[in-house]
Formats: structure tokens, C-alpha cells, sequence
């Protein structure tokens, strides 16, 4: 964890931003918790456990900041809240959502499913894709097994 917050802080620094301690216990949250794709609310909720002292409004403007920073991806399920995800160290591209609408669960997809897309796209509209987000909208494996476990 301590390398990345390294990494963090030197991007911090790239851009004329300090790691400040609020700044810092936001991101140990994210680290903390990376799989949980945790919105602003539960982000303060896990900071405040550990630093009382830092408010709601911290908490929102270090998540938006690392946001405009490309240090964390703004993302939204469909559901209204907005969610906050670390990038992956080294990533080129946002990673891809599947998405539950039964249960709300959400996996990850790590592999880039959309390089040949973004060949087309360059290629036959000269547009130069900088970043991508794909989200699926469906029933996971767990809940269409109970379905069909209900119906036999």
C-alpha cells in the first residue's frame, strides 16, 4: 500500500498538489477498500472512523480532485450515486462494469475489451480516444442459478 500512496503523492506533486493528511486518509480508504467501488458518503463514513476531524466537504472535494487528476474514476451504475474508483496502477484505460440489476453486484473487468473499437473510431472518424467506460447492464451467474433453481 505504502508504494502506492508514493505513486499518488508523486502524481499529487506532478500536478503542484500536496498529499496533504486529509488527502492521504481519503486514499488509504480507496486502497483499503478498492474492490468496493464506495461512494463519497461511504468513503467519509470509513475516513471519519479513522480521522474524526476530517468533514464531508473534505472528503468530496479530495475525491474530486483525484478525479479531475486521473487518480480515481468518477463512475455511476445507473442507480444515481456516484461511485469512486481507483485507476490500476499502469492502466491505460478505465477498466469495465458488470452490473446486476437484480442484485446490484458489481464485477470488474480488467482486460481492455474495446482496443479494436478504438482502432475504427480513430481510423474512420479521426477522433483519438484518450479514455473509455463500458458498463453491462444484466443478471449475474448467482442470481439467474436462483432463478432457476425457484422455477423447477
Amino acid at each position: 500500500m505504502e508504494h502506492r500512496i508514493d505513486r499518488i503523492k508523486k502524481q499529487l506533486h506532478a500536478q503542484s498538489y500536496k498529499l496533504t493528511p486529509q488527502r492521504e486518509a481519503t486514499v488509504r480508504v480507496l486502497l483499503e477498500r478498492e474492490e468496493d467501488h464506495l461512494s463519497a458518503e461511504d468513503v467519509y463514513l470509513l475516513v471519519k472512523e479513522k480521522s474524526p476531524e476530517i468533514g464531508l466537504a473534505t472528503v468530496y472535494r479530495t475525491l474530486e480532485l483525484l478525479s479531475e487528476l486521473k487518480i480515481v474514476d468518477k463512475i455511476n451504475f445507473g442507480d444515481g450515486v456516484s461511485r469512486y474508483d481507483l485507476r490500476k496502477e499502469g492502466a491505460a484505460h478505465f477498466h469495465h462494469h458488470l452490473v446486476c440489476t437484480e442484485c446490484g453486484s458489481v464485477e470488474e473487468i480488467e482486460e481492455d475489451l474495446l482496443e479494436d473499437v478504438e482502432k475504427i473510431v480513430k481510423n474512420d472518424w479521426g477522433f483519438q480516444v484518450k479514455d473509455h467506460r463500458l458498463t453491462f447492464h444484466g443478471i449475474c451467474k448467482q442470481c439467474q442459478q436462483e432463478t432457476a433453481n425457484t422455477t423447477t
